[in-house]
C-alpha cells in the first residue's frame, strides 16, 4: 500500500521539478517577468500542461479518487502569475477531472477551487513578503486545514498514514518549488548584475584606451604646432607637414576602428563572388606592399558565391593583409589562396606571410581588447576583423610559427547561388 501511494507522488514531484527547470530555461525567472503579460501567459501554459501531466499519474489504489499534485501548480501559478493564470489552470484541470469521471468528481473539482481560493486570498501577503519561502508555509497550512476537513467529511475511508504521506510530500514539493523559484530569481538577478557590471567595466576600459590612443597623436601634433608658432619656425612647416599629417591620419584610423567595433551590425545582405572582392583588395594594397618590399601572390579555384557585405569583407581583408605586410621586416611575400572546403560546404580564404610570426601565447590573445604586438597599435583592428567575420556567420583561425610565418584562415558559408551556378 505504501509503495503504491509513494510511487505516483514521486513521479508527480519529478514533473514539478522539471516544470521549474524548463520554465527558467526558456523564460528566465525574474521579478519583472511575472509582471509581463506575455511571460505570465507562457508560464500559465507550461504550468497547466504540467498539472495535466500530473493527472496522468494519480494514486490508483484509493477507489475512484484522483489524488495528485495538480493543486501545487494551481497554488504556485496563482501566487506568482496572478488570478488569471490560476483560474486558467483550475478550469483546465477541473474539466479534465470531470471527463475522468468517478464517484468523487465533485470533490476533485472542489479541491481545485480550494487551492485557487487559498492562493488568491493570500497572494498579496505572498507578493509583499520579504521571505516567500516562509510565507509559503502559511499558504500550505491554510490549504491543508480546509482540504483535510473536506476529505474527512466526504471520503471517510482515507486513513491517517495516507494523510501523512500525501501531505508531507505535498509540502516538500510546494515549499521546494517556491524555494527553487526564489533561488533562480536571485541567481538570474546576480547574473544580470554581473553582466551589467562587466559591460560597464568594458566601456570604462574602452573609454580610457580610446582617450589614451587619441591623446598620443594629438599631443604630437600639438607639440609641432607650438614649435612652429615660435619665432621663424613656421618656415619649417613643409619639413614637418608629413609627420603632422601622419599623426592626424593615425587619429582618424583609431576613431574609425572604434566606430566599426562599437556600432551595431548594419551589413548589407547581398550575394557576391568572394574572389572578386579579394582581387579588388589586393589591387588596393599592392602599392603599399611594394613600398615595403613585399610581393602578394594570389591563387584561386574557380568562383564562389557568399552572402554578406562586400565592403565589410574587404575592410577585414585590408586589416589582415596590412598586418601581414607590417609583420615582414625586410623583404618578403604574402600568399593569398581561396578554395572550397567541400566537406563543410564553405569557402576558405587563407593569407600567409613569411613575417616575424607569433608565439602560441600571442595567438591565444589575438582579438582580445587592447592586445597588440605593434608598438603603435591599439588591438582594435583584429577585433573589428573578428566581428565582421562573425557577423557574416564565418569563423577565423590563426596559425603561426615564431620567426617563420603566420597564416590567417577565414571560413565563410557558401551561398545557395553558388549551387545554382
Amino acid at each position: 500500500m505504501f509503495i503504491n501511494i509513494i510511487k505516483p507522488l514521486i513521479v508527480n514531484y519529478t514533473i514539478l521539478i522539471s516544470l521549474v527547470v524548463n520554465a527558467n530555461m526558456f523564460i528566465p525567472f525574474s521579478r519583472s517577468s511575472f509582471d509581463n503579460y506575455k511571460k505570465r501567459a507562457a508560464y500559465s501554459l507550461m504550468g497547466t500542461f504540467a498539472a495535466l501531466l500530473c493527472m496522468v499519474y494519480p494514486i490508483e489504489v484509493l477507489k475512484d479518487t484522483h489524488f495528485d499534485f495538480r493543486m501545487v501548480i494551481i497554488l504556485i501559478l496563482t501566487l506568482y502569475c496572478g488570478v488569471f493564470a490560476g483560474v486558467f489552470c483550475t478550469v483546465s484541470v477541473s474539466i479534465t477531472r470531470y471527463f475522468i469521471g468517478g464517484d468523487f468528481v465533485v470533490i476533485g473539482v472542489v479541491i481545485n477551487l480550494i487551492a485557487l481560493i487559498c492562493s488568491v486570498l493570500l497572494r498579496r501577503g505572498f507578493v509583499q513578503s520579504n521571505n516567500r519561502v516562509h510565507f509559503s508555509v502559511v499558504v500550505f497550512t491554510m490549504y491543508l486545514l480546509i482540504s483535510v476537513v473536506l476529505l474527512e467529511t466526504f471520503i471517510p475511508f482515507l486513513n491517517f498514514s495516507f494523510y501523512v504521506i500525501y501531505y508531507l510530500i505535498f509540502f516538500i514539493s510546494f515549499v521546494g518549488m517556491i524555494f527553487a523559484i526564489e533561488k533562480m530569481i536571485s541567481n538570474n538577478q546576480q547574473l544580470d548584475e554581473s553582466v551589467y557590471l562587466e559591460n560597464q567595466k568594458t566601456v570604462g576600459h574602452m573609454a580610457a584606451a580610446f582617450a589614451h590612443e587619441i591623446r598620443n597623436p594629438l599631443t604630437t601634433v600639438q607639440g609641432f604646432i607650438q614649435f612652429l608658432k615660435e619665432g621663424d619656425n613656421h618656415n619649417q612647416l613643409y619639413k614637418f607637414s608629413d609627420l603632422i599629417l601622419e599623426e592626424l591620419e593615425r587619429t582618424n584610423r583609431i576613431i574609425t576602428e572604434y566606430l566599426s567595433l562599437a556600432k551595431p551590425g548594419d551589413m548589407k545582405h547581398e550575394c557576391f563572388i568572394v574572389e572578386e572582392a579579394v582581387r579588388e583588395t589586393i589591387k588596393l594594397l599592392n602599392p603599399t606592399a611594394h613600398l615595403h618590399n613585399v610581393s602578394i601572390g594570389y591563387h584561386e579555384e574557380g568562383e564562389h558565391f557568399i552572402h554578406g557585405d562586400r565592403q565589410y569583407l574587404k575592410q577585414a581583408l585590408i586589416n589582415i593583409i596590412k598586418n601581414s605586410i607590417e609583420a615582414i621586416e625586410q623583404k618578403g611575400k604574402i600568399i593569398i589562396c581561396i578554395k572550397k572546403v567541400t566537406s563543410r560546404d564553405k569557402v576558405v580564404i587563407s593569407v600567409k606571410d613569411n613575417g616575424i610570426g607569433l608565439t602560441e601565447d600571442e595567438i591565444k590573445q589575438i582579438g582580445l581588447p587592447y592586445y597588440t604586438t605593434k608598438t603603435k597599435g591599439t588591438g582594435l583592428g583584429t577585433m573589428v576583423v573578428n566581428k565582421i567575420i562573425r557577423d557574416m556567420d564565418g569563423t577565423i583561425k590563426y596559425k603561426s610559427i615564431k620567426g617563420k610565418w603566420t597564416k590567417v584562415e577565414i571560413y565563410l558559408p557558401l551561398s545557395t547561388a553558388n549551387e545554382q551556378k
